[in-house]
């Protein structure tokens, strides 16, 4: 027995991958569920379709091998998103509460007034920001009849995804989470690894809703055999961006990965050392090993991929996202378009929860053509605002490699305009699945089945390298529009132009 099953419950789908032991993709599964929308800037998930997709897609992958070999469970999630369950029965109080939904940027506005920010970012190293999970639970606990009051009475448990999956696998039996994923929930303390007393006062939180927290590498618990025929060990756990970070094998001090899905989420490794940013990225932990804790800057864009499923389901300009790339080439390249995808805000290093999507530069010519290459460009144009940001707050950064993955990641037209305005090598690894890699791996690591990061890293292997290929004058210009464009849609003041 040497397989290990990765579940990676993603924001629009659920996916499994099975591994072997030398962590090679053996089989896999994938099914979508339902976005929720009940209101401008809301997102919601039916926490029974997450459940219902994992569990499908996970039998699926089994089913294509003899499941019987693996040894293992590895999860991945989307981070931030909250869900509240009854204890006793396992009932939510609700739909899950989605990362991108935007509706408590009043509470946030709030705290802001009454000076905590800093608090706040100096003990969990985010930013005070609708996108984190501590604002999404106190508006439940305030708005679901009767949720406030039975969480006090330790009626009520709080997950992000991860924690409701386990929950839910090891039949009750497991309220556990890791390191990455509590660190995202602004309740967490980064430095001393616990939750924090004074986030938690912050956001009247009852610590009794809380999970334990784990190791990324650690025994989370057994499945139940109604799930998979059989009881599996769950072994490995981490937010999907960290998950990533482990799969591209940045365990150096200076690595960058960034994985282009729904969002578009880069981190830096920067070791043992918390950096303070000054350019709103967020400060946030990548992994936790044997009890050792490596930090990470992060910048978070909240709209990448779902600026071309926007194209497609909205706008139905398209028919399927890789419909995109021979639209972007054969775009007029007298027209400069700039897209905006401010569709739930902006992410790093704008922070701006009110501002809206917007698209500059229209002619009487534009066309599909167009608004196709304005949406490709706009995850360059948002990658260069972090990597900006991250080279002023890490001086080390001198010289950039950017490992990507994601979805996106396989457009060569978008991958080569990546490189273009980041004036950087971008490397695109053989194994793409690098979220459901990191969670294999985690899981192996826990198991024997795999070697230590050091020697797991000597595996990682190129398939492309896109190099620079534009003038630093044409790459400025567009930059610079691009900018404008920006600085247009912002409501906040003070934000960076």
């Amino acid at each position: 027995m040497g397989a290990i099953l990765a579940i990676d419950q993603g924001t629009t789908s659920s996916r499994a991958i099975v591994f072997d032991s030398a962590l090679k993709p053996v089989a896999s599964g994938q099914r979508e569920f339902t976005q929720i929308f009940p209101s401008s800037g809301w997102v919601e998930h039916d926490p029974s379709e997450i459940l219902s997709s994992t569990i499908e897609s996970a039998n699926s992958a089994l089913a294509e091998i003899d499941s019987d070999k693996v040894a293992a469970i590895g999860i991945t999630n989307q981070r931030e998103t909250v869900l509240v369950w009854d204890k006793s029965t396992g009932a939510t109080v609700g739909n899950a509460i989605v990362w991108q939904d935007r509706r408590t940027s009043s509470i946030c506005e709030s705290l802001r007034k009454d000076g905590l920010e800093p608090i706040i970012g100096e003990k969990s190293g985010l930013l005070l920001d609708p996108y984190f999970s501590a604002s999404k639970l106190s508006w439940i606990l305030d708005n679901v009849n009767g949720a406030r009051n039975r969480a006090e009475t330790g009626e009520l448990l709080f997950g992000t995804v991860d924690t409701f999956l386990i929950w839910k696998l090891t039949g009750g039996r497991s309220h556990v989470t890791d390191a990455t994923n509590a660190s995202r929930t602004m309740l967490f303390n980064i430095g001393t690894g616990e939750w924090d007393d004074d986030l938690l006062s912050i956001f009247n939180i009852p610590r009794c809703m809380l999970p334990e927290v784990r190791d990324c590498s650690a025994e989370f618990g057994r499945s139940d055999p109604s799930y998979f025929g059989r009881s599996i060990p769950i072994r490995g756990v981490a937010g999907d961006q960290q998950a990533a970070t482990i799969g591209q094998a940045c365990f150096l001090p200076g690595m960058l990965k960034s994985t282009y899905g729904t969002g578009c989420f880069a981190l830096l490794n920067t070791g043992g050392d918390r950096v303070a940013s000054a350019n709103r990225l967020l400060s946030t932990i990548a992994y936790r090993l044997d009890g050792k804790t490596t930090y990470a800057l992060e910048g978070s864009i909240f709209v990448a991929g779902a600026a071309v499923q926007w194209l497609r389901d909205e706008l139905k300009l398209i028919g399927s996202a890789s419909d995109t790339q021979s639209l972007a080439e054969s775009a007029d390249p007298g027209q400069k378009l700039y897209l905006v995808p401010a569709f739930t805000g902006l992410g790093a290093p704008y922070w701006d929860s009110e501002c809206r999507g917007a698209v500059f530069g229209l002619t009487r010519g534009s066309g599909p053509a167009e608004l196709a290459r304005a949406a490709l460009e706009s995850v360059a144009f948002q990658t260069r605002d972090l990597m900006e940001a991250m080279k002023a707050d890490w001086p080390e950064l001198e010289s950039v490699v950017l490992r990507v993955d994601g979805g996106m990641s396989a457009s060569d037209w978008t991958m080569q305009a990546l490189a273009d305005q980041l004036s950087a090598p971008v490397d695109r690894p053989e194994v793409t699945e690098t979220t459901a890699l990191g969670a294999a791996y985690l899981a192996g690591l826990k198991s024997g089945i795999c070697p230590p990061p050091e020697e797991f890293s000597k595996s990682w292997s190129l398939e492309r390298r896109f190099e620079p290929r534009i003038s630093a004058a044409r790459r400025d210009s567009d930059y610079a529009g691009w900018k404008d464009s920006v600085a247009r849609t912002l409501v906040k003041k003070g934000m960076p132009r």
